[in-house]
Formats: C-alpha cells, sequence, structure tokens
C-alpha cells in the first residue's frame, strides 16, 4: 500500500511537489540567462539537474520536518474541523508565496553576483535597513510582490481539488505517524552527510555549473553555519617550519627584519631611508570601481574623463588587484595588509577586530589625525568598531548635519557631499597644525545608482553607468576645490576601489574580475609614471609608508612596491572559500576540503588542473593563507611600538636622502 494514500503525506508531498517546481522552474530560468556561459554538454546538462535534485531534495526534507510533525501529530477531531481545512488551503497559497518569493530574490541576487545565495545574502540580513532601503529605491518592490501574491493565489486555486483530495484521505494511525516522522528524520540526517556547500557541486571546473547545481535556500543556510572557516580544517597544510621559511622568503627585505620570537610570525622592523615625510595622505576607497570602466583601459563610453587624466598625473598602478569581491575585504587589505583568510573577514569578526597595527595606527603613532570618513552609517560592516579600534577616529554620515548632505540614498550621502566633509577635516587639521590622514570609502557607485541631478548627462538611477560617471565627476571636482586649499601641496592623494563592481566568471577566482586602478596623486611630490608590476591591495600599506618615509613595526603581509630591489609581484585574491594567489601567469587556489588547484595562463586559455604540495606555486600560496590564519588565532597581528628589543631605535642609521628608491 502506497503511504501517499494518507491524508498527511498526500498534502505534504502537494507542498513539496510545488516547492520543487519552482526549485527546477528557477534553476531552467538561470540557465538560460547563461547558456553560453555554463558551456554544457548532454553529460554536463545530466550531472547538473541530477546534483540540482539532491540539493534541492536535500533543502525540502530539512524545510518539512517541523511542518511534518504537526500533520503527523494533529488530532484526528481537530483535522475533520472545517477551519482548520481552510487553514490547510491557505497554508499552501502562503508556501507558494514564500518560495516565490525567494525565487524572485534569488533572481535579482544572480543579477547583481552571478552566485546563488551565499554569505553576502546572509549579511545582507544583518543590515537589514540598508539593504532594504536598496530593494526599495532599485526595484518596483510593491507591483514585484503583489504579482507573486496573486500568482501564489491563483496556483492555490488551481490546486484545491487536489488539496481537498488530500485532506479527504484516510489519516495515518499514530503508529504509521512515528514511523513516517522518523523516516524522514533519517533522510534529513542521510541528506547532511551526503551534500555540503560545495559538495558534490564540486570545487573547480566550470563555476556556473556549480552554481547552477546549488540550491539557493540550501545555500543560504550552509553559509549561515559556515561563516568563519578554520583554516586546517578546511584546507591543504604544510608544516609550520615550513610556513614560517616560505613567508621569511617571500616577505624580506634588505631593510627589514624580523623581531617575532614565533618562527611563523612576520613582525618585522621597517628601516625605510631618509627621513620621515610627514605629508598629508587622502585614501580614496572607491566602491566598486572595476579597472575595465576606465576611458584609458580600453571602455569607449567616456564615463571617466577625469581618472583618464589623472592616470597621466599620477603614479599609477596599472596591474593592480582586489583581495575579494566585497567591501569589507578591500578595507581589511589596505588597513591591514592581510590576505582574505576564508570566512568572515576580519573587519566583521565582532569581538576580535580591534587591536592590529592597522595603516591608521601607523599613521596616528607618527602624530596624524587618522580618520576613517563613510558616507553610510558605520554600523555597517562592523566599520566603526573596528575602524575605532584600530586607531581611527570615525566620521560617518550620523556624524555630518542634515543641512550639509544635500543628497542620500539608502546607502549614504552623496560622493560630493562626502568629500565636502573631508574639506572641513582637511582645513581644521591643517588650522591646528596637525597632519592628517583621512581614510574614505565612497558609496554612490552602488545600486540603486543614485546622486544628485544635474551633475552629468545620464540621468540618476538608471544603471552603473551613470553611477560611475558621477563617481569620476565627483573626484575631478574634490580635486578642483582641493587645489585652492593651502594644504593641497603637501599631501598625497590616493584613489583605490574596494572591489571591483563584478567578479562572476566560468572560474571560482576569475583574475580579470579582480582589475582595479591605483592612484597615487601629488603634483608637487611625486614625478607621474606608470608602474606596471604586478600588486596587490595589501601591498599599498607599506608602499605608501614607503614612499613618506616613515619607520615602523610591521604585521603587514604586502611589499613597498617601490624599492628598486622588490621581489617580483603576485596577487592573493580570494572569496570566502576559495584561496588564491596569482603570480602573474599561473593561478593557484586552494578550497575547502583540501583542495588544491591550479589555472595555467589563467588571464588567457586558463587551462585547469589538480595539484599537489610539491608545486612551488601551490606551496606559496598556503604559506600565504595560512600564516595569515595563524597569526591571526595566535594574536600576532596586534599593534606593538617602533623599538626594537634593547631598546635600539633604527633612526640613528639613516642613510642620505639622495639614496632613497622613490621619487617623493
Amino acid at each position: 500500500m502506497s503511504p501517499f494514500r494518507f491524508a498527511q503525506l498526500r498534502f505534504l508531498s502537494l507542498i513539496l511537489a510545488s516547492w520543487l517546481l519552482v526549485f527546477v522552474s528557477t534553476r531552467n530560468l538561470l540557465l538560460l540567462g547563461h547558456l553560453a556561459d555554463a558551456d554544457l554538454d548532454l553529460l554536463a546538462l545530466l550531472r547538473l539537474y541530477s546534483i540540482g535534485l539532491a540539493y534541492d531534495l536535500g533543502f525540502l526534507i530539512y524545510a518539512a520536518l517541523p511542518l511534518a510533525l504537526y500533520l503527523l501529530l494533529c488530532p484526528r477531531r481537530l483535522w475533520q474541523r472545517r477551519w482548520h481545512r481552510g487553514a490547510l488551503h491557505a497554508l499552501l497559497a502562503v508556501s507558494l508565496f514564500a518560495m516565490l518569493f525567494t525565487a524572485a530574490a534569488e533572481w535579482l541576487f544572480w543579477d547583481e553576483f552571478g552566485v546563488r545565495f551565499n554569505f553576502i545574502a546572509v549579511d545582507y540580513l544583518v543590515y537589514s535597513d540598508e539593504v532594504l532601503n536598496n530593494i526599495l529605491e532599485s526595484y518596483p518592490i510593491y507591483p514585484l510582490l503583489a504579482a507573486l501574491a496573486s500568482l501564489a493565489v491563483l496556483a492555490a486555486v488551481l490546486l484545491r481539488r487536489a488539496t481537498a483530495s488530500a485532506l479527504d484521505a484516510p489519516l495515518l494511525t499514530w503508529r504509521g505517524a512515528g514511523m513516517a516522522f522518523a523516516g524522514m528524520a533519517l533522510l534529513g540526517a542521510l541528506s547532511s552527510l551526503l551534500l555540503s556547500q560545495d559538495f558534490p557541486r564540486g570545487v573547480g571546473g566550470n563555476a556556473y555549473q556549480g552554481e547552477l547545481a546549488g540550491n539557493g535556500p540550501y545555500q543560504f543556510f550552509a553559509a549561515v553555519r559556515n561563516n568563519e572557516l578554520d583554516y586546517p580544517q578546511f584546507y591543504s597544510t604544510l608544516t609550520k617550519a615550513e610556513v614560517a621559511q616560505q613567508l621569511r622568503a617571500e616577505l624580506s627585505e634588505p631593510n627589514a627584519r624580523f623581531i617575532g620570537q614565533d618562527p611563523a610570525d612576520i613582525h618585522r622592523l621597517i628601516d625605510n631611508p631618509g627621513q620621515a615625510q610627514r605629508h598629508n595622505v587622502v585614501l580614496v576607497t572607491i566602491e566598486s570601481l572595476s579597472a575595465k570602466y576606465l576611458g584609458s583601459f580600453g571602455d569607449g563610453r567616456g564615463l571617466t574623463p577625469n581618472l583618464d587624466r589623472l592616470r597621466q598625473q599620477s603614479l599609477f598602478f596599472s596591474n593592480f588587484y582586489a583581495t575579494g569581491t566585497r567591501t569589507d575585504r578591500g578595507l581589511e587589505a589596505i588597513s591591514l595588509s592581510i590576505p582574505p583568510t576564508p570566512g568572515r573577514s576580519v573587519v566583521k569578526r565582532i569581538g576580535r577586530e580591534s587591536g592590529f597595527a592597522s595603516l591608521g595606527q601607523q599613521f596616528a603613532t607618527q602624530g596624524y589625525d587618522s580618520v576613517f570618513v563613510y558616507g553610510g552609517r558605520g554600523y555597517f560592516d562592523n566599520m566603526n568598531a573596528f575602524f575605532s579600534g584600530n586607531g581611527y577616529r570615525v566620521v560617518d554620515q550620523s556624524s555630518v548635519a542634515e543641512p550639509d548632505i544635500q543628497f542620500s540614498n539608502a546607502w549614504g550621502m552623496a560622493d560630493e557631499d562626502l568629500y565636502r566633509q573631508t574639506l572641513k577635516l582637511a582645513d581644521a587639521d591643517h588650522a591646528a597644525g596637525k597632519p592628517f590622514f583621512l581614510q574614505l570609502m565612497t558609496t554612490s557607485n552602488h545600486r540603486p545608482y543614485t546622486y544628485p541631478a544635474g551633475r552629468i548627462d545620464i540621468p540618476s538611477g538608471e544603471g552603473r553607468e551613470g553611477a560611475v560617471k558621477y563617481t569620476d565627476h565627483a573626484i575631478g571636482q574634490f580635486l578642483h576645490e582641493a587645489q585652492s586649499k593651502p594644504w593641497f601641496a603637501d599631501t598625497l592623494f590616493v584613489f583605490v576601489a574596494d572591489h571591483t563592481a563584478g567578479s562572476a566568471g566560468r572560474e571560482d577566482l576569475p583574475v580579470a574580475g579582480y582589475h582595479i586602478p591605483l592612484f597615487i596623486y601629488a603634483p608637487e611630490l611625486i614625478e607621474p609614471r606608470e608602474f606596471t608590476g604586478l600588486a596587490s591591495q595589501i601591498d599599498l600599506a607599506p608602499t605608501l609608508l614607503g614612499l613618506l618615509d616613515f619607520d615602523y613595526n610591521s604585521t603587514f603581509f604586502g611589499r613597498n612596491l617601490m624599492r628598486e630591489d622588490a621581489a617580483p609581484g603576485r596577487a592573493l585574491i580570494g572569496n570566502y572559500q576559495h584561496l588564491g594567489l596569482f603570480d602573474g601567469r599561473d593561478l593557484a587556489i586552494l578550497s575547502p576540503r583540501q583542495a588544491m588547484r591550479r589555472h595555467d595562463d589563467a588571464l588567457g586559455r586558463s587551462r585547469e588542473a589538480s595539484s599537489s604540495l610539491e608545486d612551488p606555486l601551490i606551496r606559496r600560496v598556503i604559506a600565504y593563507y595560512q600564516g595569515a590564519s595563524y597569526a591571526f588565532s595566535h594574536g600576532l597581528l596586534g599593534w606593538q611600538p617602533v623599538a626594537a628589543p634593547g631598546g635600539e631605535h633604527f633612526a640613528h642609521a639613516k642613510p642620505p636622502a639622495k639614496e632613497r628608491s622613490h621619487a617623493l
């Protein structure tokens, strides 16, 4: 006798079948939108849908357990009540609306990030105010909700006979109900053993195939569970001695002396040549500015005339890469000069985000006013706690009087308002005779892509193209106004992106998707030129301090790019799971479950192959990420004073300024 002749199981299967239909339809639509990118043959297509079905069913089993428990324990007398039957009809409609809403949300998330729900979606729920306002400003959300509700009601009406037939069927006995629930619980436990966030979706191969084979809600809850990944547990490792040897070889410089007692401690004293140059610094971190948008990189739409001119007037880094795909990753790399360790960024590890030897702390120790200036509200991404705990004072949107904000959207005030506040801060510090380090984070180049009217020839809210052009306009206006200030000639302006506008691609870590620009502009101080060597966001802090000839105690994993004896470049790139090192040609990737692989000719044909611990590139990538995770977990990234053991200080050994290796 089929168990589905019983009322509880028939009704439950009706709901689950409806959900499954939504999951399959979502996968079909996403696949149709990226059919060429997925590069499917018949075998790959069958594999994609087979694995996708496993994830769909795995989620449905978990999701159905609470409802199954209620249905199976529902007393016979209550089951037969008319109002109860009506409530179950309504439950079908509500569940259909929930799944249609999830499908629509997943479609919009995919449109923005090119992936199923992941760690970003989890973060978005934490910062619901900004995200909700962003959604309301970006999409016709109320008509969309009304349409989804109408579809759900229509589907429930069309299924009313099937629902009534299920509810009229015989009921299971108590013993049968217990056995049915135990069977479902057993299937749930089995699915937890067979399925994980990345298995059997797979690591490597075509990234679109892996994402399409997943299930959005399943991936969401897996990301909730795995928001911090313990490196030794999930990734390939070397011995501590091997990591220490490899890292010291990577970070060794003639002007650096390692002082850590732990062999894996990269603490070192940096002795930069010449006397310290106490110039002001304004470091602007620009939201989502991919290098591909610059006209000087080949974009023909004329979106960045100011930045294209600035390239010719600056020390410009044309082969520069972001470490990650989120703002907090960019801020982590720029401020702490560390690789993107798996799971949450250090910025967002609440309770463990302070006390580091940050770039702001280095400037504050030199007597600077170190300020983090954010266009939005600094509780987002835990920015206030991170920066205030690491040598900065914080000025965010809540610090600015309403009359001083001419335009704002869900994410914060317009870039021009942020720059106006920056000019005020610089004026105040200059009047007080105090050098300043102002580290900005902009918000305008972000969905909903809105900005003040009349600034550029693209109407506000029409898309990324307008936001990029407004971003460029605001930078040009800022520099024009700064040129009239008495502190301008003594100031370095640094413009860098936090990450690119999108890093989705056929590979887990598409290198080109991490390419960003870096400008260091100081017409009275730095000779314009182009630096073409490979470089990473983690190199910005040591390069900037080197340009200023600061001596300091370093925990940075980056290098001073301006040294004539600098080692060949490399870029550390990653997302919350996959960790990579690009050496200019080939890319090594570490993934959970101790997976190791490489992409040869990563910017060209990108031939993927598995690898082993014998591969020198694999050993390099392990050293960086295992070393960074070890340093974080063992408290080796903390701030220490400049003086070396025994009290000596590097200042006494300064060579003449003419021996300096840069053009400041």
